[in-house]
C-alpha cells in the first residue's frame, strides 16, 4: 500500500508512477479527494462528540422545561455524532479499496515502458555452439525417462508432470543447492505453507478478487500460492520486529501454484510454463534505507547460483509497465534456452519498499523508539524451469547430460545418461 503522507505531499510522484506503469493517474485525485472528505468528516465527528460530552454535563445541572429542551437537543446531537461517525467510517473504508488497487510507486531509476522496453544490464557467459543439433529439454527429458508429459496429463490435466528417476534426483539436488546457499548467506531456510488466508494474500499484493492466476479453495477461503514470498511476507504480519535482529531474512522451500490464465497456446511443450512447480525463494525484511542495496546482494546471490550451474545468462531491469503490483523495481535473470535460440526468464528479484508492510503492518522500531514500516524483498534462488537450462545447456550428442561440477554432489551423479 502507498503511504497516505506520500500522497498527501507529493502527489505528483504517484501521477508520475501511475504514468509509467501505463495506469490512470486520474486514479491520484480520487485519492486526495477520499482523504480530504475522510479527514473532514473525523473533523466534524470529534468536534461533535466533545459537544455531547460537555453538553450532558448541563444536562445534568438543569430543571424543568430547560431540562426536557436540553434532552431534546442531546438526542438531536447523538444522532448527529452517530451520522458523522458513520460516515467517516465509510469514507475510510472507500479509501482503504482504493488504496488496495493502487500498485507500488516506481523506482526513478527503472526503465520507463512495457514488456519489451527492459533494459539489459549485463551478459555472462557465451552461448554454447553445437557440434551437433540439440535437442529440446523434454526431448531429453524423456530419453532420460525423467520427464513424463503424457501421464501428467492423464492424472491432472494440461501443464501437469512427473519427474522421474533422474528427473527427481535433479530437481532436488538442484534445491538442496540453493538452500545451502542461502544458508551459507544468512538465509533461515523454511518450509512455508502453501495454503494462505485470503489476508495474506491481499496483504501481499495479490488482488483475490481478480487475479485469475490464483487457485482458490471456496469452502475454506485458502488460496494456493504462486510464490513461497506470499506465506513469509506474512510470516511477520501485525508484529513490531526488533530493529537489532535486521535484516531478516528467510529462503522458502515450496510447491507454487499458478493457474497460467491467459497463457493458452504459450509454451505448451515442456515444463517451461506449468501449473506446478518447486522453488526457493529469498525473502528479507530490511530498514527501507538498506533496501536499495540488499536488493543488488539478492542479485548477486541469484548470479552466483547461475554461475555455478555454468548457465550463460543475461540481467535486465525490468520497464515500469512490466513490474508486478508490488514491486518498484525488479531484476530479471535469463538464460539462454538453446532449442529456442533466445533468453528466457530463470530468476527475478523485486525490491517492495514498504508496499507489503503496510499492507501487512509489519514495523520495526527506529532510534527514537517510533515504528517504522520495514522493507521487503523477494528473489528466486531456484526452481524447476532451471531444468530447462541445465538439460540443454549441458546436453551431449548422444542425449546424456553432463552436470556442472557444482551440482553432482547434491544429485549423486556426474552425467545424466539414458536408461539401457
Amino acid at each position: 500500500m502507498i503511504d497516505l503522507r506520500t500522497l498527501r505531499e507529493d502527489p505528483d510522484r504517484l501521477r508520475a508512477s501511475q504514468r509509467a506503469r501505463g495506469e490512470d493517474d486520474a486514479v491520484v485525485d480520487t485519492l486526495l479527494d477520499l482523504d480530504e472528505r475522510r479527514r473532514s468528516a473525523l473533523t466534524r465527528f470529534e468536534s461533535l462528540r466533545a459537544e455531547q460530552k460537555s453538553f450532558g454535563k448541563s444536562v445534568s445541572k438543569a430543571q424543568g422545561e430547560e431540562k426536557a429542551a436540553l434532552l431534546a437537543r442531546a438526542k438531536e446531537l447523538a444522532a448527529e455524532v452517530k451520522a458523522a461517525e458513520a460516515e467517516a467510517e465509510a469514507l475510510g473504508a472507500e479509501l482503504d479499496e482504493l488504496m488496495q488497487t493502487v500498485p507500488n510507486i516506481v523506482d526513478e531509476d527503472a526503465p520507463h515502458g512495457g514488456e519489451d522496453d527492459y533494459v539489459v544490464l549485463e551478459t555472462c557467459g557465451q552461448p554454447r555452439r553445437f557440434d551437433f543439433e540439440p535437442r529440446d529439454h523434454l526431448a531429453l527429458g524423456e530419453l532420460l525417462d525423467a520427464i513424463d508429459m503424457e501421464r501428467g496429463a492423464k492424472v491432472s490435466g494440461s501443464r501437469f508432470f512427473f519427474l522421474k528417476g533422474v528427473g527427481a534426483r535433479l530437481q532436488l539436488g538442484l534445491l538442496n543447492m540453493a538452500l545451502q546457499q542461502a544458508i551459507a548467506n544468512g538465509f533461515t531456510p523454511m518450509i512455508t505453507p502453501v495454503l494462505v488466508k485470503p489476508e495474506t494474500m491481499q496483504g501481499t499484493g495479490f488482488h483475490v478478487a481478480h487475479d485469475k492466476e490464483i487457485y482458490r479453495l471456496p469452502e475454506d477461503d485458502l488460496y494456493l500460492v504462486g510464490t513461497s514470498e506470499v506465506s513469509l511476507a506474512g510470516y511477520h504480519a501485525q508484529e513490531i520486529l526488533n530493529a537489532d535482529e535486521l535484516p531478516l531474512r528467510y529462503a522458502g522451500w515450496s510447491s507454487c501454484f499458478r493457474r497460467e490464465a491467459g497463457s493458452y497456446g504459450k509454451d505448451t511443450r515442456g515444463i517451461i510454463r506449468v501449473h506446478q512447480f518447486d522453488k526457493v525463494e529469498m525473502f528479507s525484511y530490511v530498514r527501507p534505507e538498506d533496501s536499495r542495496e540488499e536488493h543488488r546482494r539478492l542479485l548477486a546471490w541469484e548470479k552466483e547460483m547461475l554461475d555455478a550451474l555454468e548457465l550463460p545468462y543475461r540481467v535486465i531491469d525490468t520497464a515500469a509497465g512490466d513490474l508486478g503490483m508490488s514491486a518498484a523495481r525488479k531484476f530479471d535473470c535469463e538464460a539462454w534456452i538453446p532449442s529456442q535460440g533466445r533468453y528466457r526468464e530463470l530468476t527475478s528479484t523485486s525490491n517492495c519498499t514498504e508496499f507489503q508492510a503496510r499492507r501487512l503492518a509489519v514495523r520495526f522500531r527506529d532510534k527514537d523508539g517510533k515504528p517504522q514500516h520495514v522493507a521487503t524483498l523477494n528473489g528466486t534462488l531456484a526452481t524447476t524451469r532451471w531444468i530447462v537450462a541445465i538439460l540443454e545447456n549441458h546436453q551431449q550428442a548422444d542425449g546424456s547430460v553432463v552436470l556442472p561440477k557444482a551440482l553432482r554432489p547434491y544429485v549423486g551423479l556426474e552425467v545424466l545418461e539414458p536408461p539401457k
